[in-house]
């Protein structure tokens, strides 16, 4: 039997024009770029500053001296993954995925997508819209601020990137030359490993942990039930190309403020399952009601302010329902009736669930945790709350076909309880 994988091309990333910046060189780019002309003069004195704390790249955030609110962000992928460094390399093409999906994403929702003002091919980096003085939602969520229109923003969002890309909605062939568009294999191998994989494992490669919840995680690694499940998912993740998915829609990827929500940060971005977006959405909804139990210690704030939060998750799937009837309208009912419509929707709340207990449970036990917890200083009271994250997260993989509304993702939340694991 012959290797076929040497028929195989594995395309290297062209970095011979390729240069990091820093904080003096991205403002002489910044003077030399043509498509910001008309936001900066050539000799106007420009100041710039790093605002990223992502885990992959360089994020400057440059403005006019004399005028601070005229101001881009200019995202540039490294060659590697910052989080860990050069000893784990990573092509800089993500930030060509980046751009063409922010670029999809703004065709469909401008509202809810940054602008993008160029994507330079050599540098590997993009222009856009400086968000500020939007927050980061995580951040917002955790000082228990309220946010009125985020449920219908999100939801239209998720409803019409995930609808028109999909084969519900969009010209067949057209979707498989988009989808090809949008092949990511590196960025999706850190998916498979971190969220699917090592978390699963003893000793699995980035994990680590909070000691107090040792216990815990000894149960889940070796919960062949909950592996079986898990395999399940990365199955679908890696196989299932339903829609053109944002890949890493968590809280620390959505801006917003009391009017607006910005989706931004779409490297991830591939062909994959559309629970995957929602699941993650809602999972990190769910991950912040759990940090509740460490950061706010008044019993009735915190029921108060945890009931927002399932709030949230409701109305954002309620909102994605109603949103997402654009698709069925397109449909021919002999192709399509009515029973495949509630199939379809039966099988995407239940990859939702499965999916946002995955990303709850990664994020306590694997690489990349998130300041939800990790901002309880108290390991005690931080060891409480990823406990009961790890038990809602469980559960939602575990129980996920038995589910069949929102409400049956929400009860699961209502009675986990972290000393019942």
């Amino acid at each position: 039997m012959g290797n076929f994988t040497e028929h195989i091309k594995v395309p290297e990333p062209d970095l011979s024009r390729y240069q990091p910046l820093n904080l003096e060189t991205v403002i002489t780019y910044v003077k030399q770029r043509p498509e910001l002309q008309e936001l900066f003069s050539p000799d106007e004195e420009l100041v710039s500053s790093e605002v990223g704390d992502g885990n992959l790249n360089l994020v400057f955030r440059i403005q006019a001296k004399n005028d601070p609110a005229r101001s881009i962000i200019i995202k540039q992928a490294l060659p590697y993954v910052r989080l860990v460094g050069d000893s784990w390399p990573l092509s800089p093409d993500r930030a060509i995925i980046e751009g063409k999906a922010l670029a999809i994403f703004s065709a469909i929702c401008p509202d809810l997508t940054p602008k993008l003002y160029y994507t330079d091919y050599d540098m590997y980096l993009n222009i856009m819209e400086d968000l500020a003085p939007r927050i980061i939602l995580r951040k917002g969520l955790i000082k228990r601020q309220h946010y009125p229109n985020f449920t219908k923003h999100i939801g239209r969002y998720l409803a019409r990137t995930l609808g028109e890309t999909s084969d519900l909605y969009l010209d067949p062939q057209l979707k498989k030359w988009n989808a090809a568009q949008f092949t990511n294999p590196q960025l999706c191998k850190i998916t498979e490993d971190l969220v699917f994989t090592n978390p699963y494992i003893k000793d699995g490669n980035g994990n680590h942990f909070n000691p107090l919840i040792a216990k815990e995680v000894e149960v889940i690694q070796n919960d062949e039930e909950l592996h079986a499940e898990m395999a399940e998912l990365k199955d679908a993740f890696m196989s299932h190309g339903q829609a053109l998915i944002h890949g890493d829609l968590h809280t620390g990827s959505i801006m917003v403020d009391a009017a607006t929500t910005k989706v931004m940060d779409p490297e991830f971005a591939f062909y994959g399952p559309a629970g995957f977006d929602i699941g993650a959405v809602i999972g990190n909804l769910f991950l912040n009601y759990a940090s509740h139990e460490g950061h706010t210690l008044d019993p009735g704030e915190r029921r108060e302010y945890q009931q927002y939060l399932l709030d949230l998750a409701k109305g954002v799937w309620e909102n994605f329902v109603a949103e997402f009837q654009f698709v069925w309208e397109k449909q021919d009912p002999v192709q399509r009736p009515d029973a495949y419509r509630e199939r379809y929707m039966l099988k995407l709340i239940q990859d939702t669930a499965g999916f946002g207990g995955a990303k709850m449970m990664r994020r306590i036990i694997g690489l990349a945790h998130v300041e939800d917890l990790e901002s309880i200083a108290d390991p005690e009271k931080r060891a409480v709350a990823e406990k009961l994250g790890l038990a809602i997260g469980r559960r939602l993989v575990k129980e996920r076909s038995h589910f069949s509304s929102i409400s049956d993702i929400i009860n699961v939340v209502l009675t986990s309880r972290p000393e019942v694991f």
